[in-house]
């Protein structure tokens, strides 16, 4: 039996394979943006109309359905962590971006609602829209994608937006926010993965 003999080439040409194969996998096929971003989709507009156009007082309820979507993650997450052969650094540094966001966000939604009062609801939308833009720009820096970059941005613009715009419409904004952040995207990262099968 003979040893084989890499040359220089040859091993960088490797090394290459398996980066490429070790590519983050939380964001490549867009499936937890566009997951997440019809999620909250879906509720910005139902809690839009149950404001607007129903006497329920509870419109707020309907974000208690996000619970289904994290428990879906967590399975997804299994599922994935089973078939990653090589785990990549920025799998892990994607993974904790997006795992400081979540915390952020029940922070925000717990702090804003003990110490903004009735004013609560006029400070929460602007600040998740603000939240919203750093995991997605961080991601696209990280992922070298340019819409995730540029749907952050836009998070951002809407969030100073949202300030000038009254709560019952900046569920709207919210509805924006995650089609440029998220769902667009999501799409675009699910048809290069495709291309690149």
């Amino acid at each position: 039996m003979t040893d084989e003999k890499f040359s220089p080439e040859d091993s960088l040409l490797l090394i290459g394979t398996m980066i490429n194969r070790a590519k983050n996998k939380f964001g490549e096929n867009g499936h937890l943006y566009l997951i997440w971003g019809w999620a909250v989709l879906v509720c910005s507009l139902t809690q839009f109309v149950l404001l607007n156009y129903t006497d329920f007082e509870q419109h707020y309820l309907v974000w208690a359905s996000m619970w289904l979507v994290v428990i879906y993650q967590f399975f997804y997450f299994r599922r994935q962590k089973k078939k990653v052969v090589i785990k990549a650094y920025t799998d892990e540094i994607i993974g904790i971006v997006w795992l400081t966001f979540v915390v952020l966000m029940f922070l925000f939604g717990f702090l804003f609602g003990k110490l903004m009062g009735e004013s609560y609801y006029q400070v929460i939308n602007p600040a998740f829209l603000a939240l919203y833009g750093m995991p997605t720009v961080i991601s696209g820096r990280i992922l070298r994608f340019v819409p995730l970059i540029v749907g952050g941005v836009c998070c951002w613009m809407l969030a100073i937006l949202s300030v000038f715009t009254a709560y019952e419409y900046q569920l709207l904004l919210l509805a924006v926010a995650v089609i440029a952040a998220w769902i667009i995207p999501g799409y675009l990262l699910r048809q290069k993965y495709h291309k690149s099968i």
